[in-house]
């Protein structure tokens, strides 16, 4: 049937086009896919399948090998790969030829995103990176693996063509030593742990934790790495809760710099609003220009917390900047997307940056005097040379001080105004993701203790999200607006619900969305735990909980922290899966505690132990909004029936006190006897 089309096509165009188009669009097997990548991909001339059972069945049908490409929409280089090679059409040939084409979607499918990068780290002895390019055998054996790879011979690789045939060749010619292999690396990949290594937790990973952290530092510009340089916002958080808990000033500098750093334009959007995903450099000056919910929804955390720490409004304005940004950018229906892209029009950051003669002709449209322009196309690092590109990134010297910069909003205003009316704003990938939400939901209620109209928006973006992914006490991961969810949650996502519905309630004391916090812990415990070891994923791909802070914490760690939320809250039993997780992985944890700032963190919450802070709901409401500011970071408020405020930890109550203004009188001297 598809040769007769084909024929038919070539002898009378005009007569034929839909049937040609019929055909084209049987070509490719993306069209009905939700996610926006695999939209992105549908129209490639390459035979691209979905992850599935239909693919698999073609591939052991006709004895092909199957190519796997897993990326994200908001992804450079897997653009850079697709405009190159998938839209290439000599080269989609030979994929079509020789392979059976897979194309999977890392955000809606962590589980065999984190599977094969595991696959990838096993057979080239370092971390991988997106897009990943994964060869496999008709029955799914891993045996060639690679990220980008490049049309033609460069960075010390092979052709993306010449590399399709040696494979195709060598599959067809000597199938049987590509299935060793790839059995050598399957079975390396899940190898049996006979001995579990602990060492005792003592609070000795505070100061640990400090000095490390010191020896790693950038001291001039901030941040934990050499370009490129990630916020690492998880460790950030932890030595904000360290200075609570030391009164360390190098903790709290460590922090405050880095912070101070980030907001001076770059990695944050000095126009729109929020932070871009990294810095290529050593400044933060030139970030990878996508913008990711997470990154988001941690930062305007981290702002807040710095807020608390510091006194220092600048921190606050941060904060609620970046909220604004996402709530006016990428939210629908209370729902946040996932990404906007780095690239626009085929080109990274061209949204984004100026050349310094539109700059200045946006800054005389907004009616800023000629006399003025010189200085603030300085003060703004405006130059005609520019620093990215030959065009320029708008950036500050001072963040905190922006006010003295003369006509600085109306610049800032003008340089907007340029971006809505002359540019096509960066692709918005609108898939829902409920741990991603979940961690804005977070932020948000974070932000209602200090400003209350960012109440209404978290408690319905909080709504809006279970409504539409906590189906019939069922949990998904990821969806379309409007769509029906069909990827069932993973652990990240009962973490991260179950943490946004504990902030939810120490933010309205409504007992209701504790009661949703602990039947979703309960799931994830019957769901993923085993004798205090964690599993990510389950079904087709079983993947362990890592405990390691990659974009994002752990969602092991994250799931410890919300165990012992509700054992301090509900019952005090789910504490013995706090103490057992931590036992598990307590050697990693205590010998290299920076690595694992969420998991380091909880071991110290552990050994620390929460305060509670007790009292009837009427009393505790009129200081929901002190919490932050008390001196202890691990302090929880619960509705009782007692007279006055009950001060207690997880065992006993040690104080009792008649106003709040008590309470904190006795939590400071307890601090301050503690550092002492």
């Amino acid at each position: 049937m598809i040769l007769f089309v084909y024929m038919l096509c070539n002898l009378s165009k005009n007569a034929l086009t839909i049937m040609c188009e019929v055909k084209k669009s049987m070509s490719n097997h993306l069209k009905n896919e939700h996610s926006p990548y695999l939209q992105q991909h549908a129209d490639n001339p390459v035979d691209w399948y979905p992850w599935g059972e239909e693919a698999f069945a073609k591939a052991q049908t006709e004895h092909k090998p199957i190519f796997l490409s897993i990326g994200y929409s908001s992804c450079h280089w897997c653009h850079v790969m697709e405009r190159e090679s998938f839209e290439n059409k000599e080269t989609a040939k030979l994929l079509n030829k020789y392979f059976v084409c897979v194309k999977a979607d890392r955000e809606e499918r962590p589980d065999i995103d984190k599977h094969f990068q595991e696959v990838y780290q096993l057979m080239n002895g370092r971390p991988g990176g997106w897009p990943t390019s994964i060869f496999l055998t008709e029955d799914l054996k891993p045996f060639y693996s690679a990220t980008y790879i490049p049309p033609e011979p460069r960075y010390g690789m092979m052709g993306f063509p010449q590399l399709l045939e040696v494979i195709a060749k060598k599959y067809k010619k000597d199938k049987a030593t590509l299935v060793k292999e790839a059995d050598q690396v399957l079975k390396q990949l899940n190898p049996n742990k006979d001995k579990i290594q602990a060492t005792k937790l003592d609070t000795s990973i505070i100061q640990r934790t400090i000095e490390h952290a010191g020896l790693l530092y950038d001291h001039r510009f901030g941040g934990f790495s050499k370009a490129p340089k990630f916020p690492q916002a998880s460790l950030l958080d932890l030595l904000l809760d360290l200075y609570k808990i030391t009164g360390s000033k190098e903790a709290l500098n460590m922090a405050a710099k880095q912070l101070s750093h980030m907001a001076k334009g770059g990695l944050r959007d000095l126009i729109d609003g929020g932070f871009c995903r990294y810095s290529t450099d050593n400044e933060w000056l030139v970030p990878h220009f996508e913008k990711m919910t997470y990154d988001n929804a941690q930062l305007s955390a981290i702002y807040l917390k710095a807020y608390h720490a510091t006194g220092n409004d600048f921190y606050k304005t941060v904060a609620f900047e970046t909220l604004d940004f996402m709530l006016d950018k990428m939210q629908e229906k209370h729902l946040f997307y996932s990404a906007s892209d780095a690239d626009t029009e085929g080109e990274e950051g061209k949204y984004f940056v100026y050349s310094y003669d539109k700059a200045l002709k946006s800054f005389t449209k907004a009616g800023i005097p000629q006399e003025a322009h010189e200085a603030l196309a300085k003060a703004l690092h405006i130059t005609k040379e520019g620093n990215f590109e030959g065009k320029n990134i708008v950036r500050v010297d001072d963040p905190a001080a922006v006010e003295n910069i003369p006509y600085y909003k109306e610049a800032i205003g003008a340089l907007k105004r340029r971006r809505e009316d002359k540019r096509v704003y960066p692709f918005i990938d609108k898939k829902i993701i409920v741990s991603w939400n979940a961690m804005m939901i977070t932020s948000l209620f974070k932000a209602a203790r200090v400003d209350a109209r960012y109440l209404k928006p978290a408690m319905q973006s909080l709504q809006s999200l279970l409504d539409s992914m906590y189906v019939n006490s069922q949990l998904f991961h990821s969806t379309l607006i409007g769509k029906k969810p069909k990827i069932h949650a993973f652990l990240e996502d009962y973490a991260y619900l179950s943490e946004a519905l504990i902030e939810a309630y120490e933010s309205t004391l409504d007992e209701t969305y504790l009661i949703v916090a602990q039947k979703l812990t309960n799931a994830a415990i019957e769901k993923y735990y085993k004798n205090g070891m964690w599993k990510f994923s389950r079904g087709e791909f079983e993947t362990e909980a890592e405990i390691y802070d990659s974009s994002y914490p752990s969602s092991l760690a994250t799931m410890v922290s919300v165990l012992h939320s509700v054992s301090s809250l509900i019952d005090p039993v789910y504490k013995k899966f706090v103490f057992r997780s931590l036992e598990i992985h307590s050697y990693d944890v205590m010998r290299q505690p920076i690595s694992t700032p969420k998991l380091s963190k909880m071991v110290i919450r552990y050994l620390l132990d929460d305060v509670i802070i007790k009292a009837k709901e009427e009393k505790l409401k009129n200081h929901i909004t002190d919490v932050d500011t008390l001196p202890y970071p691990f302090t929880l408020l619960r509705t009782d029936t007692n007279d006055g405020f009950m001060i207690c930890n997880t065992s006993a109550c040690f104080g009792h006190e008649k106003t709040f203004d008590g309470v904190r009188e006795v939590m400071e001297r307890r601090q301050k006897n503690k550092k002492m």
